[in-house]
């Protein structure tokens, strides 16, 4: 049995020699630093800690009964590890004054080295002069990398430093050509040199001792103790010492022995053993096998030592099944005791769920196919499942039959829950736990897919919050995002299991309906189903925090059937269909139609030509005259024109909402602005002009610019016109928000002597309240009052009344579209005694208006 147990042993610790960097379990356990500087120390392929450095320490904890753990790391992690405590002893370390000031060092040298230059072979370097400019890759906080910078410093020379985290990746970095040279010790690049092609140069400094370390004041006696050894082994040629650094590759240089003396002990040694196994062969047969019966005995006792003291989880079982060894990791996770499971079936220790799994893999493993590792989910206390890196291994008795199963496994909770929480911030949103626009995009790759293949349609559901930016401007981002959240929920409550809810971002949610059907029709009708639900379920009422807050949806479908749409053309015509939703009112749902893409790709081209036509001389001014009751000029109103050289003149109501969605309104103000300015410059030398004012009109967006008040000003200042003869039209629709930003803008301008007129009065908000507060010079009443003035009575009354509230407020009213003598007198007989429209002039360019007011005849008269 104890054979036995001892071939159990032998195979379970190779198979997790890698895991295991400790000795034989000793009272003493010491926490080594391995970082990669082969061949002083390293960890090779099977993941063993190796080199010349933990080869003598191996021997020293071999003789004193330490257990060694190797800790991996790189170099600057090693060191404040031995600082902080986390490791005990730390090798191949060079002595300097500063590094004595934070670690602890022996007396005697373990070897000397110094630091040389690698360089690429298409690289020349043959001195320090020529790694100017050159890119040299060196270990970040070594005293090899403060030693250079110095010398490099004194001659003058400026390398390009690249600190790295060990050796091997700037020997790496060379190879790949991401750097010209590498500076390392002088036992790593002869040894790894060649393996990367690297030449060595004459380039040698920084001499030093190397030593094993530990943190200041602490574990002296280990110092001690590598003391001990070095003196004896370095007073020894024959001792372990040299043989090491032969063995890597040192030259130690042995005494000659001639070969007859080796020959002639050799028959006497043959021959005395001869004797002795003549004369001794039945004692020397019981004592081996004595020996080996207790050597095994305590091989078993230390494998069982290390396994019961180790942080993963191990057990051996015989073929049927039943267990015959279980380690304190492995029974731990039973909440039980090992002995408890001794003989109990290893499928036990399986959650539920994935015993077929496991059942099949040790199937394998007894078969004699490979124990690769494997994820097995196994069974924790309080029926928690773990998943477990697994390795499987068949142990063979001495005729090479299978006997019994051992494995070990790793628990890598730790490991899945962080590829969980990547995989969810790559795929899902943050805030609201929908997939996101890329995890969307492979869906909807994957519905069209789908669809092509079956014939089957689809649609796709593009949902914006109507008014969003207020509720998160006016109640914080707080109430937005729990408003959004809130949103989600409801989105997912209207759709199948199998449809997908995604956020795009802000207030833009996407939801994708599959398997509608072939029928165009049906699948519209049921596309409409689910938007009317999402439209009925988002306009009820949120709670959000104290107070209940409402919030509509504009919707937005795109149907697809066959495939025969991309992915990103499908977003844009549910986005097209969405924004005719909103034009539509909001709170509403339209469908993408093929025209719809027409009007946009018309308007598109027209905001192309526009874009265009603000800087090639395209777009004019017109100037349109007011007068008075005798048809004298009292004023103007600057138009903008715009004369394209194949669409020819565009009119105003064309290109002006496609500057107000594009953005370009601001810009086409200033323009206006500017050109109107040098108007005003000019007339002032004309005697007929001078005393006129002349009115612009300005856009909600361009008042709206936290700049618009210094804009202004910056342009009269510019062009030297008269603030007083400049006035700024106005909508109704400006009043809409922000009264108050609107009153504080008009009276910082009204105090520069820039006036007001509130243009197309009576059509938009009205609110007397706010109107008594405006700083205004001037009601315009609005052209469709006027052409109907003599018809109708409610027109008439309207314009009564716009007479009277101007005249109660102090205010010039000024009819707009008059078109007829007999609408002029009409409003002449109301009181009003300022005129613009046709009957007098259609807008001119300011050319053909100058002539007009040199005349100094009455419109219509000069006109005629």
């Amino acid at each position: 049995m104890s054979y036995t147990l001892h071939r159990w042993g032998v195979a379970l610790l190779a198979l997790w020699l890698g895991l295991l960097s400790a000795a034989w379990a000793q009272p003493r356990t010491v926490r080594v630093g391995v970082y990669a500087n082969e061949p002083k120390v390293y960890v090779n392929a099977a993941g063993r800690a190796t080199g010349i450095f933990v080869d003598l320490l191996g021997e020293v904890a071999r003789g004193e009964g330490w257990v060694l753990q190797f800790v991996p790391c790189e170099w600057q992690a090693c060191l404040e590890a031995l600082e902080a405590g986390n490791i005990d002893l730390m090798p191949d370390v060079a002595y300097s004054v500063q590094r004595e000031q934070r670690f602890d060092f022996h007396q005697v040298p373990v070897m000397h080295s110094w630091s040389q230059i690698y360089r690429s072979p298409s690289v020349p370097i043959y001195s320090i002069l020529d790694l100017d400019g050159k890119r040299v890759a060196l270990l970040g906080g070594s005293i090899q990398a403060n030693l250079f910078n110095e010398l490099v410093a004194g001659f003058g020379v400026r390398p390009q430093p690249l600190p790295v985290g060990s050796l091997d990746e700037a020997f790496r970095l060379v190879a790949a050509g991401k750097a010209d040279a590498a500076i390392a010790n002088h036992f790593f690049g002869n040894r790894l040199g060649p393996r990367y092609r690297l030449v060595e140069t004459p380039i040698v400094f920084n001499p030093s001792r190397l030593f094993f370390a530990t943190g200041q004041d602490r574990n002296p006696e280990l110092l001690a103790t590598i003391d001990r050894y070095l003196r004896d082994w370095q007073n020894d040629p024959r001792s372990m010492y040299f043989s090491i650094i032969k063995q890597w590759g040192g030259q130690v240089v042995e005494p000659a022995v001639p070969r007859a003396f080796w020959w002639g002990l050799a028959a006497v040694a043959g021959l005395l053993l001869l004797a002795l196994l003549l004369a001794w062969l039945l004692r020397g047969q019981v004592v081996a096998r004595t020996r080996t019966l207790q050597a095994a005995h305590e091989e078993v006792g230390r494998f069982k030592a290390i396994f019961d003291q180790s942080t993963f989880a191990a057990w051996i079982a015989r073929l049927d099944g039943r267990l015959v060894y279980i380690n304190a990791r492995c029974a731990a996770l039973q909440g039980k005791a090992p002995q408890d499971l001794i003989g109990q079936r290893y499928l036990t220790l399986y959650a539920p769920s994935g015993q077929d799994t496991a059942e099949a893999y040790w199937r394998g493993v007894s078969e004699g196919q490979d124990g690769a590792p494997r994820e097995l989910l196994q069974l924790a206390d309080a029926g928690r499942e773990l998943p477990m890196l697994s390795s499987g291994l068949l142990l063979r008795d001495a005729r090479g039959r299978g006997e019994l199963l051992a494995c070990t496994a790793v628990d890598i909770s730790d490991r899945k829950q962080a590829e969980e929480k990547i995989h969810q911030l790559a795929f899902y949103d943050v805030l609201t736990g929908l997939p996101n626009r890329r995890l969307l995009m492979d869906h909807l790759q994957h519905a069209l897919a789908a669809s092509a293949r079956h014939g089957s349609g689809g649609a796709l559901l593009f949902i914006d919050l109507d008014h969003f930016k207020t509720i998160n401007d006016t109640l914080g981002h707080d109430v937005g995002d729990q408003l959004l959240r809130e949103v989600a929920a409801r989105l997912r409550y209207c759709v199948r299991v199998g449809d997908t809810v995604a956020r795009l971002g802000g207030d833009e949610f996407i939801v994708l309906i599959e398997d509608l059907g072939e029928v165009a029709e049906i699948a519209a009708g049921q596309a409409e189903a689910v938007g009317r639900k999402i439209v009925a379920a988002l306009s009820q009422p949120y709670q959000l925090g104290p107070s209940l807050q409402h919030s509509t949806p504009s919707i937005g479908v795109a149907l697809f059937t066959n495939g025969q749409v991309q992915a990103d053309e499908l977003l844009k015509q549910a986005d097209l269909a969405m924004y005719q939703a909103k034009a539509a009112g909001r709170n509403s749902l339209r469908f993408f139609d093929p025209h719809m893409q027409t009007v946009v790709s018309v308007r598109a081209a027209l905001q192309s030509d526009l874009r265009v036509a603000l800087h090639t001389g395209q777009l004019a001014l017109h100037i349109q005259p007011q007068v008075d009751t005798a048809g004298r000029l009292i004023g103007a109103e600057a138009l903008l024109r715009w004369t394209h050289p194949v669409r020819g003149s565009v009119s105003p109501a064309e290109f002006i909402p496609v500057a107000e969605e594009s953005g370009l309104m601001h810009e086409l103000g200033l323009w206006v602005l500017q050109r109107a300015c040098s108007l005003l410059v000019a007339w002032a030398a004309q005697p007929a002009l001078q005393k006129l004012s002349l009115a612009v009109n300005v856009s909600v967006q361009q008042f709206r610019h936290p700049d618009f008040v210094s804009h202004v000003l910056e342009t009269l200042l510019g062009t030297g016109a008269s603030a007083a003869r400049l006035k700024l039209e106005i909508t109704e629709s400006l009043l809409m928000d922000d009264v108050e930003g609107v009153i504080a803008k008009m009276e910082a301008l009204r105090a520069h002597g820039v006036s007001f007129s509130l243009d197309d009065f009576g059509t938009g908000y009205s609110s007397l309240t706010y109107l008594k507060r405006l700083p205004l010079d001037q009601l315009k009443i609005d052209a469709s009052f006027v052409r109907d003035l003599l018809n109708d009575p409610n027109d008439a009354a309207i314009v009564r009344t716009i007479i009277a509230l101007a005249r109660s407020l102090g205010l010039q009213a000024v009819a707009e579209g008059v078109e007829t003598e007999a609408q002029r007198q009409a409003l002449a007989t109301e009181g009003c005694l300022a005129y613009q429209g046709y009957y007098f002039s259609r807008p001119v360019p300011a050319s053909v208006f100058e002539g007009l007011a040199a005349q100094a005849l009455p419109l219509p008269a000069a006109m005629e």
